[in-house]
């Protein structure tokens, strides 16, 4: 089960940190972290079973993420790939190009997060489409609704701030805390569609559905930024480490 934090405007040093692990089926085909070609430049990785992304940033000033929601009903078939989204709010092309182009497709239910020059905004399509902004602080978002308090994202959020007040000059700490297999237990009275204990760590351990990548992304307040990404095997053993660093409009 995907969890990711982001942090905007919540620090003095950074104008946005994120960190998050990427679940998915290990036979899912996909290529790790680089720089897309196209004025857009877009750094992510890309899935290649539909052709879109689940994290990414452009250098013309926008990050994107994408989770998928649980516990709603079966995924349908014959709708668009939620990357879809990611892609295409990255490169400004495409279908759903704009946040208002997102909310009138038709997709399985989703949280999507997005920065850019006008500040953070949650959308998703379920109970209903909603775009809101966001104010300044830290967000962990999963996969239920938006802000339900699982006790892995919002330790994850925790992490972020405790890096970020730390004045740490490499994200990539943030990597090593994504990789802890530790099970966060249930609090009392938790919701029903908190993850089961083979999904309540960071890190998912599964040679079906597992952790396939770890991703880390700091912009300072100057808009000098770098995004970092660790990929891992079946098995849960690191495959590669690909770092790019960019920058954003001031």
């Amino acid at each position: 089960m995907c969890v990711v934090a982001v942090a905007w405007r919540a620090h003095p040093r950074w104008k946005l940190i994120v960190a998050g692990n990427r679940d998915e089926l290990h036979a899912r085909p996909a290529q790790p972290l680089s720089r897309w070609p196209g004025a857009a430049r877009v750094i992510a990785g890309r899935d290649m079973q539909a052709g879109g992304t689940w994290l990414g940033i452009s250098e013309q000033g926008r990050m994107v993420v994408v989770t998928n929601l649980r516990n709603v009903g079966d995924a349908r078939t014959g709708v668009a790939s939620r990357g879809d989204m990611v892609r295409d709010l990255l490169t400004g092309e495409g279908h759903f190009a704009t946040p208002a182009d997102v909310l009138e497709g038709d997709f399985n239910p989703y949280n999507l997060l997005m920065a850019d020059g006008s500040g953070l905004r949650h959308l998703s399509n379920l109970p209903a489409p909603v775009d809101e902004p966001l104010r300044p602080g830290i967000f962990g978002v999963s996969n239920s609704a938006f802000a339900t308090p699982w006790p892995k994202a919002t330790a994850l959020c925790a992490a972020v701030k405790r890096w970020a007040e730390a004045e740490g000059d490499a994200p990539e700490a943030l990597l090593d805390v994504l990789r802890d297999e530790t099970p966060f237990a249930a609090p009392k009275g938790a919701a029903e569609d908190l993850p089961e204990a083979p999904f309540a760590s960071f890190f998912i351990r599964n040679p079906v559905y597992g952790t396939r990548c770890s991703t880390a992304v700091a912009v300072d307040a100057n808009g000098a930024g770098v995004i970092t990404e660790r990929s891992f095997d079946p098995e849960g053993r690191q495959q590669g480490e690909e770092r790019v660093t960019f920058s954003w409009p001031g």
